[in-house]
């Protein structure tokens, strides 16, 4: 997580303006429109799919599949864990020698992003799967010790079209650790950024105001009162940031002058928007009030720094925008429908245990407990 909330600035033209040898790129306004845009949909992309894959994600057999919980706690302490690694990150590229960090995190990533894209494949896979290939099952399993002491360390089931997956995103990988191509880059911050989505799991909005909340000021920091964030963000060469050119027009495939947007800006709000998705559906009302009013949100904060990047040409803490819409604006329809208590007592247990006397129900599903004066209610998305 520390990484992927790494580059949370968006670049307004892609050049390096500490270079004052380097002529500044000016784009066109079509190219402009056409990069932006284009950011936009991409970052729409894994939040909306990753927050409907969260949903039903603890089905899984595999472990590495089920989500991870974020508690308060955990939101407490994050920023401070994510300015730790950021200012080292930045220390590093003053120390050492750029290429070489860049190479050892490219190795680095091209694994995880092979296995974050052979992940995001696999429900696409399984409904475009001939049907009459033959499908064999293969079980990845890692012990420790023996006898009564032997603990599963890794256990992973896998089929042919996973084996599938895996090839296809390994050709991508070593597309990406040979050209550094854009368009390489982005399906690896696709995946890693749907996976996020899908398997980060707050634990009940107030959890996700906490965590939000840090983050915002952790962004407006970094960005506005010093030059590491983005002295990192151009630095840094690895899939945490979707990039798109905006001399697209002009070069084709081949063009470098980037917008970007990090992946700390699609993930963080992700996450708040994937639970009141989940918080709607276990409302069983059959609609997704909370979830169309967040995604909107999201949109009009991410437009809104857009707007205000582009109109001071200077970087922009996208959190600093995304941040009081993708909260305010539900909260706000919450208090209108008078559903705001209700909305901060729901707690998310993953998979579903009663708090109170540890009992487990059967599966995985997401359920939320509500605590009220005469007991709880724990309910199935």
């Amino acid at each position: 997580m520390e990484a992927l909330d790494g580059l949370n600035a968006t670049d307004s033209n892609g050049t390096d303006a500490v270079n004052a040898t380097v002529a500044k790129f000016v784009a066109t306004p079509e190219g402009t429109a056409l990069a932006y845009g284009s950011l936009v949909f991409m970052a729409l992309l894994p939040i909306f799919f990753g927050a409907l894959r969260s949903v039903s994600c603890g089905k899984s057999k595999n472990s590495s599949d089920m989500p991870e919980t974020i508690t308060g706690r955990d939101a407490a302490r994050f920023p401070i864990i994510a300015s730790c690694t950021l200012f080292g990150l930045y220390l590093f590229f003053k120390i050492f020698s750029q290429e070489y960090i860049n190479l050892l995190l490219s190795m680095y990533f091209f694994v995880l992003g092979i296995l974050a894209l052979s992940h995001t494949m696999s429900p696409f896979m399984n409904r475009i799967f001939p049907a009459n290939i033959p499908i064999k099952q293969y079980q990845l399993l890692f012990t420790q010790g023996s006898g009564e002491t032997k603990e599963e360390m890794v256990n992973y089931e896998f089929d042919t079209k996973d084996m599938i997956c895996l090839v296809i995103s390994t050709v991508v990988g070593v597309w990406y650790i040979l050209k550094k191509h854009w368009i390489a880059n982005n399906l690896f911050g696709l995946a890693f950024a749907l996976n996020g989505v899908e398997l980060l799991h707050l634990n009940n909005i107030s959890t996700g105001c906490i965590l939000l909340g840090g983050l915002f000021v952790y962004d407006v920091f970094w960005v506005f009162g010093t030059n590491v964030m983005v002295t990192v963000a151009k630095s840094f060469e690895a899939p945490i940031k979707l990039v798109f050119p905006q001399d697209l027009l002009e070069k084709g495939l081949g063009a470098s002058q980037f917008a970007m947007l990090g992946l700390g800006d699609i993930v963080i709000p992700g996450i708040f928007i994937a639970l009141l998705l989940r918080f709607d559906v276990s409302l069983k009302k059959n609609t997704r009030t909370y979830f169309h009013t967040s995604f909107l949100a999201y949109i009009f904060g991410l437009g809104l720094t857009i707007w205000v990047m582009h109109t001071f040409k200077h970087a922009q803490p996208a959190l600093l925008y995304l941040v009081p819409a993708c909260i305010g604006f539900p909260l706000v329809v919450a208090l209108l429908k008078g559903e705001l208590t209700e909305m901060f007592s729901a707690v998310e247990w993953f998979p579903c245990s009663d708090p109170k006397n540890d009992s487990e129900k059967e599966g995985n599903e997401a359920v939320f407990w509500s605590d009220s004066g005469d007991g709880h209610t724990c309910t199935t998305p």
